[in-house]
């Protein structure tokens, strides 16, 4: 997974490219830290490049959210390809996630 961060104050836009799954998702998790770290974080993701995300990738997406929340933030997903999308859609995490 390639993540590519742009922040300019509180508000950040990040990029993914490539697959989130167990192999990864402790880099993952490193490479995300300043958004974990941010107070009233403004988040953008755009997931066009995402290829695909498995229940270890949902974890970081969670992990993410529970964090912005309790730092008073927002986090929005957008351009999220299909495949992607259903599985958030199957697993709930549509209704937990704002996707766009």
């Amino acid at each position: 997974m390639d993540v590519k961060i742009n922040q300019e104050g509180n508000k950040f836009d990040v990029v993914l490219n490539g697959r989130l799954d167990t192999t990864n998702a402790d880099q993952f998790l490193q490479d995300i830290s300043p958004l974990l770290n941010a107070e009233k974080p403004d988040i953008t993701m755009d997931c066009s490049g995402m290829e695909y995300t498995s229940s270890q990738g949902l974890r970081m997406f969670l992990t993410l959210q529970k964090s912005v929340i309790s730092h008073a933030g927002k986090m929005v997903l957008k351009n999220m390809n299909a495949n992607v999308k259903e599985v958030f859609d199957i697993t709930g995490f549509s209704n937990i996630i704002k996707i766009v």
